[in-house]
């Protein structure tokens, strides 16, 4: 399989963004069961999670948090 990366993020709604990946699949992830721990807790407030943008390879957020886009490629 080749390197997937997210080439495109946009908010939806609630928790839900529009993701675009590099081999051109597009989808919409819901990632409000994914914000446990220390460095995501901070994203459940909604202001904070709307806040990310596409670094070099996927979606991240001011505070360091990120995801892998081989798991929101999987979700």
């Amino acid at each position: 399989m080749d390197l997937i990366w997210v080439i495109d993020a946009k908010y939806v709604e609630d928790y839900k963004i529009a993701l675009t990946f590099n081999d051109g699949l597009q989808k919409t992830v819901d990632l409000k069961n994914y914000l446990n721990g220390e460095i995501y807790e901070p994203l459940n407030d909604i202001d904070n999670f709307q806040k990310f943008h596409v670094s070099d390879w996927s979606v991240e957020w001011s505070n360091g948090a990120d995801m892998a886009p081989e798991f929101l490629y999987a979700l």
